[in-house]
């Protein structure tokens, strides 16, 4: 039976072992580098000739007022997978404030078209799994470009993976219709995936323009916005290296000032590798 995904895979690990022979100095958060580069070449390739493209359409035609319902359409659909880690991380009034967010905005929202729980003060938060599991102290690990997803690490990749499970529009199908459920899925996932990546196209356009380094950028926006989320905002100072094991601490450090990412406007680079984990090789 032919494969059509070994060529791809056969290219990723020629290109690994390249990098293997001209990566020297790897960042200790980063033990995986060469392989990680290859990963992110690939995914730059697929967003260069398929994703951006798609997406500059997208944008071109639909008016902002229908790509800002569409966003909130997604957005509203996370938003009990956001609510439950919230409970799983011990924080009750957030999850209630996240589930109260869900029905508003699914009933007079018209389906989560419209955020009228924003107006209601109930704000928007950003929570996933993988934060959860460092709230319960699991080390950050390894980081790791994921082929089509983008940047992440040990911890967050399987937080990735956890979610898959439970992302609403991957549950309604199970709801309404077994028989339409791989259409249904592939559907919106289709328009969710061009609809992140639209949202991206600013932040795409600063990163190229500000990083000589591109994957080397995003990998400290990805380290910088991780930490920022998990602790809140808020996170305490990080304690001085001993310069001697070189190991990395558990949630690493950025040596790249990013600014901190919005959850409701992904305009910066750090933005760009929260959307890197939905949008493929928006990196």
């Amino acid at each position: 039976m032919r494969r059509p995904w070994r060529p791809a895979v056969a290219a990723l690990a020629v290109a690994g072992l390249a990098g293997c022979a001209t990566v020297k100095h790897l960042d200790p958060r980063d033990p995986w580098e060469p392989m990680n580069r290859a990963t992110f070449e690939f995914n730059d390739g697929v967003d260069r000739v398929a994703l951006k493209p798609i997406a500059e359409a997208y944008q071109f035609v639909l008016p902002e007022p229908v790509r800002i319902g569409v966003r909130n359409f997604f957005e509203n659909l996370r938003d009990p997978w956001i609510a439950l880690n919230q409970l799983l991380q011990g924080k009750v009034e957030e999850a209630l404030s996240d589930g109260w967010r869900f029905i508003a905005n699914s009933t007079f929202g018209i389906g989560g078209i419209f955020d009228i729980a924003t107006d209601m003060r109930m704000p928007k938060h950003n929570e996933d799994f993988g934060q959860t599991l460092a709230v319960w102290g699991v080390d950050f690990g390894p980081y790791l470009v994921l082929p089509l997803l983008g940047p992440s690490s040990v911890r967050d990749g399987t937080g990735t993976l956890v979610a898959s499970q439970m992302y609403l529009p991957w549950q309604l199908p199970k709801w309404l219709d077994v028989d339409h459920r791989v259409a249904w899925q592939n559907s919106l996932t289709v328009v969710d995936l061009i609809q992140t990546r639209a949202n991206l196209l600013d932040a795409t356009d600063l990163l190229e323009q500000a990083a000589l380094d591109r994957y080397g950028f995003l990998r400290n926006a990805y380290f910088q916005r991780r930490r920022n989320l998990i602790y809140d905002g808020n996170p305490p100072p990080l304690p001085p290296s001993d310069g001697q094991s070189g190991a990395a601490p558990a949630e690493p450090a950025t040596g790249t000032a990013v600014p901190a990412a919005s959850t409701t406007a992904p305009h910066d680079a750090a933005a760009l590798a929260a959307g890197a984990q939905r949008a493929a090789g928006s990196d």
